[in-house]
């Protein structure tokens, strides 16, 4: 306590000893010490009994004004160890439930690594068990029930329901009487309540595309794909129409997923060899669109200029042809040219060559060697990654450090690369998704920003999915890579956080991780097989440097500019002398 308290609490007790010491009868012992000072203070009193009352009332308030200030002294230092106390009770639970996470995560790297050596060297079974240690079995494996819900495909009319077979017995004697109404309305009905019937989806566009009513004819066959996409007669009916339409590049796009994903079919050569022919169709109807038209879009181009004063219109609709007659390499070569303009890069020697072997090494079994595959780092710290056509892909730094392993971050790129190979950022240009942007971008700069978030249809991500995993199998990695990111993402993140937002084309919703799960037991693939954590873990300490550095120097900029704002416009005296008043 402080010397105050100690000075007010005897002036308390001299006080409280006083009137007992006068009233109380002295002992043989004490009466010559006591008695004098005794009568001393009697004689005092009855001489000027006012001011001595006046002197206790003096005596009394500034030793109760001491008092309360030394109580307040003292609630303050209680209040104050109380503060302490609480907060140094807390930091030890906070600290020990860090530390808890931290061994626990740190103990399942060094089982991975020890189970990724193990597997190196050829000792499966040990690896595996090692890997069954740290990875929980999966919730099931049951697709959602949209997927549920499909039936069996049959071709058999016996097999339908008797609605069915009415609707397919009043849609062929329609045909044989040449009624319209007596065609399309049982057929269109057939094919909504029993998609399931092969043949009701190819006599509907069968006598669609005699009525000359193409583009309907391949919205059903489209339709009817996207249930059933192993039903290769669905699959040639649908190129077919695609082809009479013109559709030369979609023909030849669809034509080369079915060979990529069933790439064990017997048919699939033939698909392979079909999309090499009608992607020669599609670049050749191009030169002729863009050596007949080219003048006249010009023309029609400068009277939009002086119309609404945009220099876009002008070239857009040649530009577009000229670069999609490039070919999805020659499209991605350019738009990857200005993209290292625009973004930030790393330029780290072990970063880049550790995501271009990893790249170049899922490459290999992408099964299309028509493209020349390339792989750049961008300084972002976000989790994302995208692929232009023609295989040129950016990974961000971000992304190597939110995962814990090669296999993760394998997972993420074969999922880009897969949309790459299956055409769907060039096929999204076919359908002019991304002309505005494309025109905006090449060749008259602008933003990239549209380009790096393709906002992929539902089946797109789906059929990336199913690339993705198989590839990640084939190059012998988990095939879980994928999913197990999803898994880390959907439980550490809420789904409006900016990491979830970053990812929001291929979100990690509990629908998608369950359908992973689906694709990985369907397909066989092993769970169990390298998750290469060691070296991912060393790059990954890199990156988490270079991130701080590359963050420490943005404060550092926007410290500067403040200072530079402030020189440049000085605070006025007038202004600082009445502040300061």
């Amino acid at each position: 306590m402080k010397p105050i308290f100690w000075h007010s609490l005897i002036i308390t007790l001299t006080l409280v000893l006083s009137p007992t010491v006068l009233r109380a009868a002295p002992t043989a012992t004490e009466s010559d010490s006591v008695t004098e000072p005794v009568t001393e203070t009697i004689s005092d009193a009855e001489i000027d009994p006012e001011e001595s009352e006046k002197s206790e009332e003096s005596e009394e308030s500034e030793e109760s004004e001491e008092s309360e200030e030394s109580e307040e002294s003292e609630d303050l230092e209680e209040s104050e160890e109380s503060e302490e106390s609480e907060g140094n009770s807390e930091d030890p639970d906070e600290m020990s439930q860090s530390e808890e996470d931290e061994i626990e995560a740190e103990l399942r790297r060094e089982i991975l690594i020890e189970a990724d050596r193990l597997y190196v060297t050829g000792d499966y079974l040990a690896a595996e068990a090692l890997y069954r240690q740290v990875k929980p079995p999966f919730a099931g494996d049951e697709l959602p029930d949209e997927f549920n819900d499909r039936q069996d495909p049959i071709y058999d009319p016996e097999l339908l329901a008797p609605a069915g077979q009415v609707y397919w017995r009043e849609g062929n004697a329609g045909i044989e009487q040449n009624l319209e109404t007596r065609i399309f309305i049982p057929l269109e009905l057939l094919v909504e309540k029993y998609p399931e019937f092969i043949p009701g989806h190819l006599l509907l566009a069968q006598v669609l595309e005699e009525y000359e009513r193409l583009e309907e004819a391949v919205e059903v066959l489209d339709r009817a794909t996207t249930f059933y996409p192993e039903q290769t007669d669905l699959l040639r009916a649908q190129i077919d129409v695609l082809v009479k339409s013109r559709q030369y590049l979609e023909a030849s796009i669809a034509a080369r997923q079915f060979a990529l994903l069933h790439p064990e079919h017997p048919e699939a050569e033939e698909f392979a060899t079909s999309a090499s022919a009608n992607y020669d169709k599609f670049r050749s109807y191009l030169k002729k669109l863009i050596t007949g038209n080219a003048i006249a879009n010009v023309i029609t181009g400068a009277v939009s200029v002086a119309l609404t004063g945009n220099p876009l219109g002008a070239l857009s609709a040649v530009e577009t042809l000229m670069l999609l007659a490039q070919g999805e390499s020659g499209l991605g070569d350019r738009i990857a040219n200005s993209a290292q303009d625009q973004l930030e890069m790393v330029e780290d020697e072990e970063i880049v060559a550790y995501i271009n072997d990893l790249g170049q090494k899922l490459a290999e079994v992408s099964g299309r060697d028509d493209f020349e595959y390339e792989f750049y780092v961008v300084l972002d710290p976000n989790l994302n990654a995208f692929a232009l056509p023609g295989g040129k892909v950016f990974v961000n730094a971000g992304a190597i450090y939110h995962t814990e392993s090669e296999a993760e971050l394998a997972g993420l790129l074969t999922h880009e690369l897969a949309h790459a190979i299956l055409s769907h950022g060039f096929q999204m240009v076919t359908h002019g998704n991304l002309i505005e942007s494309m025109t905006r971008f090449v060749p008259f700069g602008g933003t990239i920003g549209n380009l790096l978030t393709l906002d992929y249809s539902r089946d797109m991500e789906q059929q990336a999915d199913l690339l993705g995993t198989r590839m990640l199998a084939a190059a012998d990695y988990a095939a879980d890579g994928l999913h197990n990111l999803m898994v880390t993402l959907n439980e550490q993140y809420d789904q409006n956080s900016p990491m979830i937002k970053a990812l929001s084309t291929h979100p990690p919703t509990p629908e998608r991780i369950a359908y992973l799960e689906s694709l990985i037991i369907r397909g066989g693939y092993n769970r169990y097989a390298y998750e290469g954590v060691e070296r991912h873990q060393q790059v990954r300490q890199r990156v988490s440097e270079l991130l701080e550095e590359g963050k420490a120097d943005d404060e550092d900029e926007d410290i500067l500019e403040i200072e530079t704002e402030e020189s440049e416009n000085p605070e006025p005296e007038t202004d600082r002398d009445e502040a300061e008043e």
